[in-house]
């Protein structure tokens, strides 16, 4: 076990779980009309997930431009700055309106969570690299 987990594979591509997240996020909206929750608290968690894949891209983008120790430095630092930038955002709403934030929230950990999960399986079913 702790040699398939330890042993690296290349990095698979992120279409497929960018998809699937996106389509949490669109099929969470007439979950959110039917049960009558706040359309605006589905907003704000389609806002979130949007705004965290883009700077996603975005720091990718600059780290890989430079194959080396500062480029893969740039992406660390933009997946770490990415969430501290969403948690600023959840928590100064979740400060004004508790239930707005509450359903962005949950949009956005359910996008992430399918998103996570399924780039991981992608990533172990993957071949080892030699």
């Amino acid at each position: 076990m702790p040699t398939t987990v330890l042993t690296p594979r290349p990095m698979p591509e992120r279409r497929l779980p960018l998809i699937a997240g996106g389509a949490i996020v669109a099929l969470a909206l007439p979950i959110f009309l039917v049960a009558g929750w706040p359309v605006r608290g589905w907003l704000l968690g389609a806002v979130l997930w949007v705004a965290s894949q883009l700077l996603g891209i975005l720091f990718n983008r600059v780290g890989i431009g430079e194959p080396s120790l500062r480029g893969s430095g740039v992406v660390a630092f933009g997946m770490m700055a990415r969430g501290i930038l969403l948690m600023i955002v959840a928590v100064a709403v979740a400060a004004t309106n508790p239930a707005l934030a509450l359903a962005g929230a949950l949009v956005y950990a359910v996008a992430y969570s399918v998103e996570l999960g399924l780039s991981l399986t992608i990533y172990f079913s993957g071949e080892a690299k030699r």
